[in-house]
């Protein structure tokens, strides 16, 4: 019997430890995708949260690879700059300007 009870205890633990270090992981990846602003791909929310627009961009990571995101912001961007997206597990969580000069040599390549 106390095999048993030790056996469902070690069980327990192992999955509490298994979900927190998953969830630790997911919150703490991040990835960095490049994207230049286009205003003809922005949608006007009708909310009254501070997050006004809602923007779809093709955006490309530091290999070039392509990858569609979608992210909110308070105000609408300048047309054609660069932006520099975070993203973790539950999506964008952050984006910035960029220079030019400063993406990836293959997103320079792809958004020109």
């Amino acid at each position: 019997m106390k095999g048993k009870i030790f056996a469902v205890i070690a069980s327990v633990l192992f999955l509490g430890v298994c979900i927190v270090g998953g969830l630790y992981y997911f919150e703490n990846y991040d990835e960095f995708f490049y994207a230049k602003v286009d205003n003809s791909r922005v949608r006007k929310l009708s909310s009254t949260e501070d997050m006004k627009y809602e923007y779809t961009l093709d955006c490309y990571n530091k290999n070039g690879k392509k990858r569609e995101l979608d992210f909110k912001t308070s105000r609408e961007l300048k047309e054609g700059a660069y932006i520099s997206l975070e993203v973790r597990s539950a999506g964008v969580y952050q984006w910035e300007e960029a220079e030019y000069d400063d993406l990836p040599q293959k997103v320079q390549e792809k958004i020109k």
